[in-house]
């Protein structure tokens, strides 16, 4: 059950006072509402009458918020974005069936995406959104359904489905190493890069392969596909996952340094809100995905 009407000011008196946060005053507020600066005065003060409470301190000619008014607008902001997203997504999809998924970007380019068509096929009435993000966030104060993950089991809230142990190839360009290096340790020999959210990859694989307490210092990425591009043209070796470089090992843009692909740190997930009842857009996409990695 709704919370009683009297508690649910009109959209317009909420729409100024958004603006008049945001903007700093009413006349800014006015001209992007496309009102008189009046009207907008009008529609705060009707607000206050219904809050009962005062939302403004008037100081000569500006209007500063209150301390309890801006975070009354800070939640008032967030509620008008859901419904503006609630809206986008209506008109998108009018039979409904959205599912809105959070990805990384480069396993989303490269491993899911080629695979999306497929689903589409099966599920006609789902459409999927894709969005980026890095790192967990609340779902709570998201409009998503479920997101890509990588790492471990460590994100609170949620509920889990296992898509893929990454691996991780040492690679370069032929033009840096011309042949397979003899020794794990040479690669300390050539300029290194790495992922910034992974400074410990290549520790890790010089302790694999027999070298461990070691931590050399490399140019850092944000992201896979910038890095790679700089393995590509010579920058330096780089440890990538072999579902990204597949095709360029394959042409010869790049060219192993050592060894095989060894296991990384962490693995890929689905994971969804564990609290949350699931939505048949999501049920659907979940069990083909389950389809997609299964042995």
């Amino acid at each position: 059950m709704l919370v009683s009407r009297r508690y649910l000011p009109s959209m317009p008196s909420l729409l100024a006072l958004e603006a008049v946060d945001r903007l700093g005053s009413a006349s800014a507020a006015a001209e992007e509402l496309n009102l008189t600066q009046g009207a907008v005065s009008r529609q705060l003060q009707v607000l206050e009458g219904q809050l009962g409470v005062a939302l403004f301190i008037r100081d000569k000619h500006r209007l500063r918020l209150t301390q309890g008014a801006r975070d009354y607008c800070r939640e008032v902001r967030r509620m008008l974005q859901g419904i503006g997203q609630a809206t986008l997504t209506l008109r998108a999809n009018p039979g409904g069936g959205a599912l809105n998924l959070a990805i990384l970007p480069a396993f989303g380019m490269h491993w899911l995406a080629p695979r999306l068509a497929r689903f589409a096929a099966q599920h006609p009435e789902v459409t999927v959104n894709l969005s980026t993000r890095l790192k967990p966030f609340d779902f709570e104060a998201s409009q998503f359904d479920a997101a890509i993950h990588y790492g471990r089991q460590d994100w609170p809230g949620v509920s889990y489905l296992p898509l893929m142990q990454e691996e991780m190839l040492a690679v370069a360009a032929p033009s840096l190493v011309p042949a397979p290096l003899p020794r794990a340790e040479d690669v300390l020999g050539l300029p290194l890069l790495q992922l910034e959210s992974r400074t410990g990859d290549w520790g890790r694989w010089l302790a694999h392969h027999g070298a461990p307490g070691l931590r050399p210092p490399a140019m850092l990425f944000d992201q896979y596909a910038t890095m790679m591009q700089g393995a590509i043209h010579g920058l330096g070796a780089a440890l990538l996952p072999s579902f990204l470089i597949g095709r360029e090992v394959e042409a010869g843009r790049l060219v192993p340094v050592y060894g095989p692909a060894i296991p990384a740190a962490g693995s890929y997930y689905l994971v969804w809100p564990k609290d949350r009842p699931d939505r048949a857009p999501l049920v659907s996409f979940r069990s083909w995905l389950a389809g997609e990695v299964s042995p």
